[in-house]
């Protein structure tokens, strides 16, 4: 599969579950993960996926606006950078966003 489709369909998927069920995003981490959010790091499947389920708001919608990747690693790994704006629910304004 093509390397940016396959980075298409990823970004796809990640952003839809994280707005519908921010909790089934346990299988897309391993223990050796980690999200840095606001200057904190978060290590581990179950930690991230508890940091994602405790921010301050319950709905939420992401659009995306530029999905960038490049490979990495010996064994086919891939690095993918996505920006975007996030819409909360009630707010007027959307956020700016950026994630690697």
């Amino acid at each position: 599969m093509d390397p940016d489709a396959l980075a298409k369909a990823f970004v796809e998927h990640y952003y839809r579950t994280f707005d519908t069920n921010r909790a089934g995003l346990g299988n897309l981490y391993q223990e050796g993960s980690m999200l840095t959010f606001e200057g904190a790091k978060t290590q581990g499947a179950q930690a991230i996926v508890a940091k994602l389920t405790s921010l301050p708001f319950q709905q939420c919608q992401h659009h995306i606006s530029t999905v960038d990747c490049q490979p990495s690693g010996p064994v086919g790994g891939m690095l993918v950078f996505v920006s975007g704006s996030l819409q909360l629910a009630g707010e007027q304004h959307s956020l700016k966003f950026s994630q690697e």
